[in-house]
């Protein structure tokens, strides 16, 4: 079996988290360019400057044939995750959605199973997806603290990023945004993500407002990502978008080809093996 298939020990998955901790509280931003399966956490994972790799829910949902929203369900994401952190030797986070589970213990067996799995960070949301409503914030909370307590139990610092959809709900709300994640930074998160926001004032706002390094989702229209930098954002990730890259980039080929065109040089590339 290669060296980066190994299952990583205690010891080496202490090591990772405490890793990713740190790089949340380097000077230079974390960048984490989403990936869904092994090809494509190697291929990022070899890129000068990969520091770190991040799943994305959507990304691996779409890889099986399904929706976005938990739909893999807990059994589905963990193998997804697995696969990923075996493929790499670098600190691994993964999407786990709303922690797949109704209570906060079933969020924390997910943390327990993800690290099993390899994992050493986590995104657990407060958006619910029926009816498109948040989490009650004391709630939510909750469930970050079981996450924590387990973690903890486990002897693996997980690095929780505590994502609220204010935002993605719709709302322009920077009060209710900082006050959920003061909420969730008291009850354990390690890090405060705030995706669907990229007014540049609302930003820094958010970066002054929440004692706790801040994560946001870039996309076409966002700030650039030294732009987020300078504005003291910790952690930067793209979700679903390079896996749009990636299969646009595909749809471009497959029409060329299909239009009697000649074959690209990119057809050669091969993913590392290890």
């Amino acid at each position: 079996m290669p060296a980066a298939a190994r299952k990583p020990s205690p010891d080496e998955l202490r090591a990772r988290a405490e890793e990713l901790r740190r790089l949340h509280v380097d000077p230079a931003i974390l960048v984490l360019v989403n990936v869904w399966d092994a090809a494509s956490a190697r291929t990022v994972a070899s890129v000068p400057g990969c520091r770190a790799i991040a799943t994305a829910s959507w990304a691996i949902a779409a890889a099986h044939g399904l929706a976005d929203g938990e739909a893999i369900g807990r059994e589905g994401m963990l193998a997804a995750v697995g696969c990923v952190a075996s493929a790499v030797e670098l600190p691994v986070t993964a999407d786990l959605e709303g922690g797949y589970g109704e209570t906060p213990g079933d969020v924390g067996e997910t943390i327990a199973r993800a690290i099993d799995a390899g994992a050493v960070g986590c995104n657990l949301e407060d958006g619910v997806r029926a009816g498109e409503l948040l989490r009650d914030a004391e709630d939510a909370a909750a469930r970050v603290a079981a996450a924590r307590e387990r973690a903890d139990a486990e002897g693996v610092p997980i690095v929780i990023n505590a994502r609220t959809d204010v935002y993605l709900r719709g709302a322009d709300d920077p009060e209710a945004a900082i006050l959920r994640g003061q909420a969730y930074a008291r009850a354990g998160a390690d890090c405060i993500f705030v995706p669907g926001v990229t007014d540049r004032a609302t930003i820094k706002a958010l970066v002054d407002g929440i004692d706790a390094p801040v994560s946001v989702l870039a996309r076409p229209g966002a700030p650039s990502v030294s732009e987020l930098q300078e504005l003291g954002i910790a952690r930067v990730s793209f979700g679903p978008g390079p896996m749009g890259v990636a299969l646009a980039a595909l749809a471009r080929t497959a029409s060329d080809l299909l239009g009697g065109g000649i074959a690209a040089d990119e057809l050669s590339y091969r993913p590392p093996a290890v």
